[in-house]
């Protein structure tokens, strides 16, 4: 950019070129006075000022461009990690000390996913008819013909087959209620979450819990109506097979011997693999 000529005070402008003759010598450029006006310099420095402000701008704009459009960030670890399919659920051993059955148990770990109703009854199913089913009915048998429970059954071998039935009826009936029936009904999971983790004491109390507290198929946890409600419903059809107990105060004694034996399976759940795991240990070092 061109800026006028600044001349100082007194000096005579020289002529325009029009004004001057053929034979005239020619005129002379003014030497720019060193120390121009006080106007003009500020001028310029300003016009500098301004200048290098848009240098500095423009290389401050240049840089936020650049480090807006740099590399895209990296996912994180957490992306990166294979989602679980729920199609695929962890192998589980389906036998507690590789007699009683263990077909509700899954870890509380693993992502949940809620089961049908027809997988509900399966495992219900597979609790009832299971071979362990029978030696564990005879087993209360011989305590309730010690006892004499039912005394209009008797003694000896027609006493104990009585017992015996009875005591399975209770055990299948009692299953089918609280795994299958009734959980498929209220859309409420059957299966004991085992923990896995923290001190025994911790897990334990966890376990003996879980008869008062279990998961939706929504994954909430609420009040644990298919052990209580499905037991009870299981006792109140016994009484078309014990002609002697049929009053209240034996049906809820018969109702918390069941609830009492499921919590205790629950302790067996939460801890049989930590026991088959340090006997296998064990074995392995031998």
């Amino acid at each position: 950019m061109d800026f006028p000529l600044c001349h100082p005070a007194g000096a005579s402008r020289l002529p325009h070129p029009a004004h001057s003759t053929a034979n005239s010598a020619p005129p002379r450029r003014a030497a720019i006075p060193v120390t121009g006006s006080r106007s003009g310099r500020v001028y310029s420095n300003r016009m500098t000022a301004f200048g290098n402000a848009l240098a500095v701008g423009g290389l401050c704009l240049f840089s936020l461009m650049a480090q807006s459009a740099g590399p895209p960030p990296k996912p994180s670890a957490a992306a990166d990690a294979p989602q679980p399919d729920p199609a695929v659920q962890p192998v589980e051993d389906k036998r507690i000390y590789g007699v009683l059955p263990n077909n509700r148990m899954t870890e509380e770990s693993i992502p949940f996913h809620p089961i049908t109703a027809k997988q509900k009854i399966v495992i219900a199913a597979k609790d009832s008819f299971d071979y362990p089913v029978y030696p564990t009915a005879g087993l209360f048998a011989v305590l309730y013909q010690i006892e004499n429970q039912n005394p209009s059954f008797g003694q000896g071998m027609a006493g104990y087959a009585k017992r015996f039935a009875t005591s399975y009826g209770d055990q299948t009936i009692g299953n089918l209620m609280t795994e299958g029936f009734v959980p498929a009904l209220f859309h409420a999971d059957p299966r004991y979450f085992r923990l896995g983790q923290g001190g025994k004491a911790h897990r334990t109390l966890y376990a003996l819990s879980q008869i008062m507290v279990t998961k939706m198929d929504s994954g909430h946890r609420t009040f644990n109506f298919e052990e209580w409600g499905g037991n009870a419903a299981a006792a109140a059809i016994s009484n078309l097979y014990y002609p002697d107990t049929r009053d209240a105060p034996d049906n809820v004694e018969k109702l918390l011997i069941q609830c009492a034996t499921d919590a205790f399976s629950n302790v067996l759940k939460e801890f049989w693999p930590d026991v088959k795991r340090k006997f296998g240990k064990h074995h392995r070092d031998q």
